[in-house]
């Protein structure tokens, strides 16, 4: 099948699909048929297979964006009297912030910076003082600048504090090799369209079932109750509370497959690490500084200093390179000018090996 796009997509999601995870969205599907409720069941399993081996895991399906899903955790599990830790070093950890505040929900921002990854003692520390802190929040990959955060050291340390742990791996879920039991995460959170190679329209949460079911009667939001949603869908054979994306479900069953034929997680991560070397050794070769040491680099995006000349300006570089068929990230830093390319999606080695030829070609300035 011939795919008709113009141009890829080198972004952290919505990113570039298959021909084949797009076709299957011709189909129509009614939401109440048990053959698309068993297609859901069976994405959940698969899901929480994906997740770990370990048993006691769930998993649940929210409509929306990755931040819907966020929001459906943040504003579900926390209890009344409870308070969120959050571990911020770029927008998606502020974001999860500023969740919380909106929310009514008591929380303690520890920012590290958009340059640093979190402080493991700062967060013994913190712990160890609060008392009444009952949930901690990190990012796994914050795609701000494209870092990877110690998520597993984490882990271990909110654990060993006998806290509840929320990991936000939207970036990460299906390209990076990972077992939420092993990283003691007791809600994993990703997207339909990130690693996994589907469509927007939902999220999904990997949640350790026991704490799960502790939940009940705690959401502030009618529609983003996660409890509810994961009951309604244990309970009734994979029915969702409300109107589901049915072509992004089947979009998403499709995609699960391909992962499956790639290989799996770990030959996915395999290309996504190629992708990125490729991209920065190239990169490098044109002058391109990255912004990040390459020990917090993740494979899934990468950001780069805007060079430092007066006839470099990036909208007229972005749509150059559109011209040429690449779609790039404006830069999201707030210490530094940068762009961002991202490394996922149905993109290839000879891909990034053509965008280095187009970037070469696109630069109207000399790098200093």
């Amino acid at each position: 099948m011939e795919d008709e796009n113009p141009y890829l997509l080198l972004t952290p999601g919505p990113l570039s699909t298959t021909p084949t995870v797009k076709s299957v969205m011709m189909r129509d599907w009614c939401t109440w048929d048990e053959d698309y409720n068993g297609l859901v069941q069976d994405v959940r399993r698969r899901l929480t297979s994906l997740a770990t081996s370990e048993a006691g895991y769930t998993s649940v399906l929210m409509q929306g964006s990755g931040t819907f899903c966020v929001e459906s955790v943040i504003g579900t599990t926390l209890p009344r009297d409870g308070k969120l830790l959050v571990l911020a070093n770029g927008a998606y950890g502020l974001r999860i912030a500023e969740i919380a505040r909106r929310l009514g929900i008591a929380y303690e921002l520890v920012d590290s910076g958009e340059l640093n990854q979190p402080d493991i003692a700062a967060l013994d520390e913190t712990l160890s003082k609060d008392s009444h802190i009952t949930h901690v929040a990190a990012v796994h990959c914050e795609t701000t600048t494209g870092m990877l955060n110690p998520v597993a050291e984490i882990g271990r340390m909110v654990k060993g504090h006998s806290r509840c742990f929320i990991l936000d791996a939207m970036s990460s879920f299906g390209g990076i090799p990972m077992d939420v039991a092993d990283l003691g995460a007791d809600f994993l959170i990703s997207s339909a369209n990130k690693c996994i190679q589907g469509v927007p329209g939902f999220g999904f949460v990997v949640a350790l079932r026991s704490v799960l079911e502790d939940c009940s009667g705690q959401a502030r939001s009618l529609s983003l109750d996660l409890y509810d949603q994961w009951h309604e869908m244990e309970h009734k054979g994979g029915k969702w509370r409300f109107t589901s994306p049915t072509h992004t479900v089947r979009a998403f069953e499709r995609a699960l497959h391909e992962l499956d034929l790639e290989g799996g997680v770990p030959a996915r991560y395999a290309r996504y690490a190629e992708n990125h070397q490729l991209l920065v050794d190239g990169m490098a070769g044109l002058g391109f500084k990255c912004l990040l040491p390459e020990a917090f680099q993740s494979p899934i995006i990468t950001s780069f200093v805007n060079p430092d000349s007066p006839d470099y300006e990036f909208r007229s570089f972005y749509d150059a390179l559109k011209t040429r068929g690449f779609v790039i990230y404006p830069g999201k830093v707030t210490v530094a000018d940068t762009f961002r390319i991202g490394n996922i999606g149905h993109v290839q080695p000879e891909n990034i090996r053509e965008l280095i030829r187009a970037v070469e070609t696109s630069m109207t300035w000399r790098p200093r």
